[in-house]
Formats: C-alpha cells, structure tokens, sequence
C-alpha cells in the first residue's frame, strides 16, 4: 500500500511540475523593420541556444516543392536533425543541388534528378544556410535555413513574427535574410508575452 501511495504521490509531482513548466513558457512576439530591402517579410527569427535544453531530432518531414520551375516555400527554417522531402510536381525533371553550406564547400550536396510526381529525401545535419538551386533550371533558387533550436519563426508581410512557448530566460536572438544583414539581440523572456523590435539592414 505503501508503495502505491509513494508512486501516485510521484505521478502526481511530475504531472504538477509539467503544468508548471508549460504554464511559465512565455511567446516572443516582435516586428522587424527592413532598411533598404524590398520587404519585411520572410525574415528568420531565431533563438540561438536554449542552456540546458537538448533538441530531438523531429520525426516528421517538411516539404520543398518545386512548381512551375519555383521552389515553394522560397525560404524554410528547420531545426537541425529535420528531414526534407523535396517534391516534384511539375511536369519536367529537376535536379536539386546546394554548392555549399554556410559558405562550407565541403558540405556540398546533389540530389541528382527529381522525377516528375517524386520526392527525395534529405536529412539536415549542419547548421546554416543552404541556397537550393537547380542545374536544369538556372532561374530556380531557394534559401533553407538550418537552426539549432526549435524556437523560430518567419516574419509576415509586415514584418510581424511569433515565436511561442519559450521558456522563461536570457537568450541571444538572431535574424537572417536574404538580401540583409545577420542581427543579433539579447532578449529576456517571461512567462509574459514579449515584445521586441529588430531592424535589418542590406
């Protein structure tokens, strides 16, 4: 009997502290100003290092379409460990391939030909930018951006982005885009939303 009420007592503490800690995470909301860029939006917002906290790998996989010659999303952001399924629904042959990563030519990569109607995989396990590109199609270019933590976001038409549920902390925040300049910004956040202001400059 002894034993049982120890455990329940137990299950009821972990579950207690799960409330706790999901109760105290806060959303990082912010808008980025664009000083000479032809937009604010698809600006990449991220919080570079959660101390303590480790990242699984994400199970599921995130999509790359190519359509009508136009990679689709133009601009991604995955945690590093993500798997990408490049797809291909248009009606010709395309051939994905990045020439670097982050500038690194070592961590060059090649797909070889995506079919019409199929998809090939590919598992992100470097940080930093990759600019997609396609042999067949010069005109073709897309950016993916791999980070180190799952708290991220793409900031909307005007600027505006949301990063949810992170924990209470002092964190570095960054930004990348095509086009501009990385930023950096310490930011503290509560269990509070919290506002912030960037500005990106090219």
């Amino acid at each position: 009997m002894k034993t049982i009420r120890r455990t329940a007592a137990a299950t009821v503490l972990i579950s207690a502290l799960s409330v706790a800690n999901v109760a105290y995470a806060g959303d990082v909301k912010g808008k980025v100003a664009a000083a000479g860029l032809k937009s604010a939006e698809n600006i990449a917002v991220y919080i570079d290092a959660i101390p303590g906290k480790k990242f699984d790998v994400p199970a599921p996989h995130v999509v790359v379409d190519q359509r009508n010659s136009v990679f689709i999303p133009h601009i991604l952001v995955i945690l590093r460990g993500t798997t990408v399924d490049f797809l291909n629904s248009d009606q010709v042959a395309h051939n994905v391939y990045w020439p670097s990563i982050s500038g690194d030519k070592k961590l060059h990569h090649s797909l070889t030909i995506v079919s019409p109607g199929q998809k090939k995989p590919f598992q992100f396990d470097n940080l930093g930018t990759v600019q997609i590109l396609c042999n067949l199609h010069p005109e073709m270019s897309g950016y993916i951006l791999v980070v180190p933590t799952s708290y991220f976001a793409l900031t909307a038409n005007d600027g505006t982005f949301t990063i949810k549920d992170v924990p209470p902390g002092t964190y570095t925040l960054k930004t990348w885009s095509e086009g501009g300049k990385p930023t950096t910004q310490t930011i503290t956040a509560t269990d509070a939303p919290t506002s912030v202001t960037l500005t990106v400059t090219k």
